[in-house]
């Protein structure tokens, strides 16, 4: 302890004077004399970005107050990267001390915000005065308080801008009335807004980090395939250039990503026959899950799909047709994978020397193993898995769907994501990891830009509102962005198995207008749902066997896809997911929701009946209120179906959904005022 620290008066009283350190604390605590507190988006106290979209707006929230009945004032300082120029934007009072403000990023990458406030002297003067002057008392004092807050703006001021008129307009004041007038103009108040000194001035002390990502992480549709079926004769390998001849009917249906499973060479050891079976033909073609062989590895492609300039030209001309490629990123090898002899020190082995294969017991993967992270593996392993991705994005893929991320450690894809952003922000990872919600949500954090989720499990009203209620307003609605797969390779849902063509259609409705992104595997346009029996698995799956498709089979659903694709691509509320609201139906089959985007008056409304098998009808309620108007207004309503215009009238009204001819139902309203296309 210092003898300033020790050192007493003669009355035995401490000293008044502290140590320099002691003294160093008080000023800056006597200078941070505003709270704030609560920010929202902060993830984990700052330690993961929250997530945002060049040229969407990020709304910023926080708890900002101080002592007394001071007036305050606060604002957002935001930039792009991490030297750029800071911007500030205004905070507006909500309620309860809470403040909310908005700010929009320009640049695809890394970027931060934090908060500032200060005591707003002169707004809480002019608050004060005109409680005085309705009391009736004088003001003469008060009115050269103002005076001298003004004229210290105008000595320092933080913005210059017309400060020459305000000085003019303050000496021209004639007497005592006209100051007053000047005083409490809407002009000086926005002058000193932005000129009079920021009063015990407040910051943040943590500068919040915020990911960019491009408009493709958070609107997009993908349409799921894998290559060698494109064929017509289950005897002929499809091809790239296959491919490239499906590109014009994958655009038609309106997706925006193709996307393909692994097109790597595929090993012949324990290789898989058709339906998984463990005694394969001598013509199997095996799971593409199965990566590597003597022909290479992840940075290679199978050689019956062709070479790497056919694939280049896929690439190419996938981007002529408006869709972007799509990549499985499926770490696992299988046992004549190069990097086995190549790299040993990545795998396990057993007591008896052999290699581990993939287990999940009882289940048992004979054709795949796994690489470990640690050990000798780190950083070599590492390095490589960085450099397959850095390889594909060479070839001008910029989507990767990552297998099984959940089972691979957290700080790989920390590390492996922001090493390829660094040098490639444009770069989107899509996280297959139907997984428990921690795990989900923190993979979510670590730098995957979509995640898949339960969708393909919430089949029911309370479940499909209690789960996108969570996804759209908990705080992994910073952080977490949903693709709503209706289906993949490897799950075939039993709602699909049993619903005939109307649940199509129904999981189709909801995946497309309820998610931003939503996928789904070929075969689902000509509802193809044959089970192996008691699982959610594809009979005569493509994972293990070429497969002959006919998309224009009776029955298909695409005239379905194709609208849900346009109406996402005309209405900007489908392209908002956090505006989704859901609304009162009296029937517990028919969800009821809504799409709004006030900024483009753009505002939609879905009836979708869950139940395949039956009609169903309800009573719902038109959201009125949403437009400031009463239970008895009237509403302009466009059926986006049959594209009649019709008007309701009041709030109640009726209606029938028939799964077989219409199980769901878009309206699009144009509230008083709302302009029409």
């Amino acid at each position: 302890m210092s003898e300033a620290s020790r050192s007493v008066e003669a009355s035995g009283k401490p000293s008044l004077q502290g140590s320099p350190s002691s003294l160093e604390r008080l000023n800056a605590l006597a200078a941070q004399r505003i709270a704030i507190e609560a920010i929202d988006p902060e993830i984990d106290g700052g330690r993961f970005p929250a997530k945002t979209v060049v040229g969407e707006t990020l709304i910023v929230e926080a708890d900002i107050f101080g002592d007394g009945h001071e007036t305050f004032d606060a604002a957002i300082l935001y930039r792009d990267g991490h030297d750029g120029e800071w911007l500030e934007a205004p905070m507006e009072y909500v309620i309860n001390d809470r403040w909310r403000g908005e700010i929009l990023f320009s640049v695809n990458g890394p970027a931060q915000f934090t908060l500032i406030a200060w005591r707003d002297l002169f707004a809480q003067w002019a608050k004060e005065i005109r409680k005085k002057i309705a009391a009736g008392q004088n003001v003469s004092l008060e009115i050269t308080e103002g005076k001298n807050l003004v004229q210290a703006a105008l000595d320092d001021p933080r913005d210059g801008a017309l400060s020459r008129t305000m000085a003019d307009a303050l000496s021209n004041a004639a007497d005592e009335e006209a100051l007053l007038a000047l005083l409490l103009s809407e002009d000086t108040a926005g002058w000193m807004k932005r000129a009079a000194p920021r009063t015990n001035l407040t910051r943040y002390d943590k500068d919040l980090p915020v990911w960019v990502d491009r408009k493709a992480a958070a609107f997009s549709a993908w349409y799921e395939l894998m290559p060698r079926s494109i064929t017509n004769d289950e005897n002929r390998h499809g091809t790239f250039r296959d491919v490239i001849e499906r590109l014009p009917y994958v655009q038609d249906l309106g997706f925006d990503v193709l996307y393909f499973t692994p097109i790597h060479p595929i090993g012949k050891t324990n290789r898989k026959g058709r339906n998984n079976t463990l005694t394969p033909g001598p013509d199997d073609v095996g799971s593409p899950y199965a990566i590597g062989s003597a022909d290479g590895g992840h940075d290679a492609v199978h050689p019956e799909l062709g070479t790497i300039e056919d694939f280049d030209a896929l690439v190419a001309a996938a981007h002529q047709h408006g869709l972007e490629i799509a990549l499985d990123f499926a770490i696992q090898c299988s046992p004549d994978h190069p990097w086995i002899k190549e790299h040993p020190e990545w795998f396990d082995w057993r007591p008896d020397g052999t290699i581990k294969f993939a287990e999940n017991p009882p289940k048992k993967y004979e054709d795949i193993v796994n690489v470990h992270f640690y050990r000798g593996a780190i950083p070599d392993l590492w390095y490589a898995l960085r450099d397959v991705v850095l390889y594909w994005v060479d070839h001008g893929v910029k989507i990767f769907r990552v297998d099984n991320p959940h089972t691979k450690p957290f700080p790989f894809w920390e590390w492996m994501i922001d090493e390829v952003h660094r040098e490639h922000p444009d770069v989107i990872f899509l996280a297959e990891a139907f997984t428990r919600p921690k795990v989900m949500k923190r993979l979510a954090k670590v730098g995957y830009s979509q995640s898949y989720s339960y969708f393909t499990w919430r089949n029911l009203k309370w479940e499909l509102e209690q789960y996108l209620t969570e996804l759209t307003t908990e705080e992994c609605r910073h952080y977490m962005r949903v693709n709503f797969f209706a289906n993949t390779p490897d799950i075939n849902p039993v709602y699909l198995q049993t619903s005939g063509r109307p649940g199509f259609r129904t999981r189709l409705v909801l995946a497309a207008t309820l998610a931003g992104n939503y996928g789904l595997y070929n075969g689902y346009e000509i509802c193809d749902a044959a089970p192996v029996p008691g699982k959610e698995e594809y009979l005569d799956s493509e994972k293990y066997q070429i497969r002959i498709w006919d998309m224009d089979q009776p029955g298909h659903i695409k005239d379905d896809i194709r609208l849900v694709n346009r109406l996402r691509r005309e209405n900007p509320a489908l392209q908002r997911f956090l505006s989704l609201k859901f609304f009162y139906a009296s029937n517990a089959n028919i969800l009821y929701y809504g799409k709004f985007d006030p900024a483009t008056s753009n505002y939609l409304l879905f009836h979708v009946n869950l139940d395949p098998h039956n009609v169903q009808s309800c009573q719902f309620e038109v959201p009125l209120w949403e437009f400031g108007l009463s239970d008895h207004a009237s509403v302009e309503v466009e059926d986006l179906l049959q594209g009649n215009r019709f008007t309701w009238h009041g709030k109640t009204h009726n209606l029938e959904l028939d799964p077989q001819t219409r199980p769901y139902a878009i309206w699009r309203l144009y509230p008083p005022g709302a302009p029409r296309p």
